[in-house]
């Protein structure tokens, strides 16, 4: 059985141009098909013996199987012998945590978290090496400079320095999504604003549209925590990312403005429409992901856009007429759309690794932040996962055998592309060609809101913040489902702002936005 891979994808001229694929994390196809040639065999370190690299990285789906023939090919061209620990994305946190505790650090490991106070601490206290004079002026590795997202080195520098090569992703991909069949099958227009939304859901779950005729249509769900991640996008359409200051001048973290305070309030309003699930709090990323592929709810957040399509595809197989969309709703102070860095991880290397042999992975890193890396992370190798049909690609079946839903991404640091997660490689031409173009049309990437705090630092907010956090986040679902008023949330709020410590920390905030961003 074979796959048909749409290969061209209309686009206006980007910072880096790339191509817009990736078959197993369901990737949109582009720019002229199969990856390039074999450019030689030579090493990232040189022409002998393969370099051994010792990573830790996280992990999506199924382990790989190093052996099978995406694998050897990919260390072939690259004249490497990676050995890889794969944690899985849930529990990389803890391992990571375990792993800077035990200073039993592998060559190559990847950090998830660049605010994380045990990274922090690891890096103050000499456990990796401070890649800023190797790396120089770039002149050595011009692809890692070029083909990284654009301000890629800024903002995943720690404490002023560069102690990672950032793996790079889109910046903007998110937004609700929802199900737009239901909304045409009511008589009801596209929502264009939170307000629309929220009668919008009122009247799908009170039509009861999931079918099984029990009432038990849901509204709201989500991948991830609503209050400890983006929000769905809602906080940056409330205006929380926007730069907020106390009278002393100190910048207040942004989940405790007054516009995430009126975040939650919505997500009150919400609940008590009965158009969040009643579970968001407990619910897991794949119970969610479940309920919404079955047509179960109305819809989903937290999850990019790259999805609309498969997830389109799912339900049909229980409800025919599905159509799933992303969308771009506006609030009282922006959009539903969260920008990022670009940067999705980092890759520290240990200082216990000689200076010579950092330089070989840096080699490496170079040599495959390329557009024919990219390629081959996507198709795998021609005649085995992919085979060229009238100019085009089709994948085979055993591609994603081997080359799984993200793994070849884990160990190189990607070559960027601002599309990469809005389309999808199983979307006709058509369909992608379309979404791009309608993207581009409302300015959906130049209308996001980056939150400074992903770039921001302040030592006495990573020692104060840790200890409130969970408590914080109770209060805020506490709040959402009506256990508390949002008087008693408010006042919680201004309880941690007043507080010396966060004082500090929103000085310490301040000084560093200013000379990061500049006035």
């Amino acid at each position: 059985m074979m796959m048909k891979l749409s290969t061209r994808i209309k686009r206006k001229p980007l910072q880096a141009t790339a191509c817009v694929s990736a078959a197993a994390v369901l990737l949109a196809a582009c720019g002229g098909g199969a990856p390039a040639a074999n450019s030689g065999g030579a090493a990232a370190g040189g022409s002998g013996k393969p370099l051994e690299i010792q990573m830790t990285v996280r992990l999506f789906d199924q382990v790989p199987d190093m052996n099978n023939a995406y694998w050897k090919e990919y260390q072939k061209r690259t004249n490497t012998k990676l050995n890889v620990e794969w944690i899985p994305d849930g529990d990389y946190t803890t391992k990571l945590n375990l792993i800077l505790a035990s200073g039993n650090i592998p060559e190559v490991l990847v950090a998830n978290n660049l605010k994380s106070p045990a990274l922090v601490n690891a890096i103050k206290n000499g456990a990796f090496w401070d890649l800023t004079p190797l790396l120089g002026d770039f002149s050595k590795y011009p692809n890692l400079k070029n083909n990284s997202a654009p301000g890629a080195w800024e903002t995943s520098r720690i404490l002023g320095k560069i102690y990672g090569i950032p793996q790079n992703v889109a910046q903007v991909s998110n937004g609700p999504k929802i199900r737009k069949d239901w909304l045409t099958k009511l008589g009801l227009p596209m929502p264009k604003t939170v307000d629309e939304f929220r009668d919008a859901l009122k009247k799908i779950v009170a039509a009861d549209l999931s079918g099984g005729g029990k009432h038990d249509t849901l509204g709201i769900i989500a991948k991830t925590d609503l209050l400890s991640t983006s929000t769905g996008g809602f906080s940056s359409a409330f205006g929380a990312d926007k730069p907020t200051y106390n009278e002393e001048g100190g910048l207040i973290y942004n989940k405790l403005t007054p516009q995430f305070t009126d975040t939650v309030n919505y997500f009150r309003q919400l609940y008590a429409d009965g158009s969040l699930a009643q579970e968001f709090s407990v619910m897991k990323s794949t119970q969610a992901q479940e309920l919404f592929q079955t047509g179960k709810a109305a819809a989903y957040l937290n999850e990019s856009m790259r999805w609309d399509y498969p997830f389109t595809q799912s339900v049909k197989k229980v409800q025919p007429d599905a159509e799933v969309e992303t969308i771009m709703l506006q609030g009282p102070g922006g959009y539903t759309i969260s920008r990022g860095t670009g940067v999705v991880d980092i890759m520290l290397i240990s200082k216990k690794v000689p200076e010579e042999k950092v330089k070989q992975i840096l080699d490496y890193m170079e040599k495959t932040t390329t557009k024919e890396y990219y390629d081959l992370t996507v198709y795998g190798v021609e005649g085995i996962h992919y085979n060229k049909v009238d100019g085009k690609i089709q994948l085979t079946e055993q591609r994603d055998k081997d080359l799984g839903s993200s793994a070849p991404w884990q160990v190189l640091a990607l070559y960027y592309d601002k599309y990469m997660k809005t389309v999808s490689w199983a979307a006709p031409q058509e369909y992608n060609d379309a979404k791009i173009n309608y993207l581009d049309s409302i300015g959906y990437f130049e209308k996001g809101t980056l939150d400074p705090f992903s770039v921001i630092n302040s030592d006495t907010f990573l020692n104060v913040w840790p200890k409130v956090q969970q408590e914080w986040q109770s209060m805020g679902v506490k709040a959402i489902v009506g256990q508390i008023s949002m008087d008693e949330y408010k006042a919680y709020v201004d309880k941690l702002n007043s507080n010396p410590d966060f004082k500090k920390a929103y000085k310490e905030f301040a000084d560093s936005y200013k000379e990061f961003f500049g006035k």
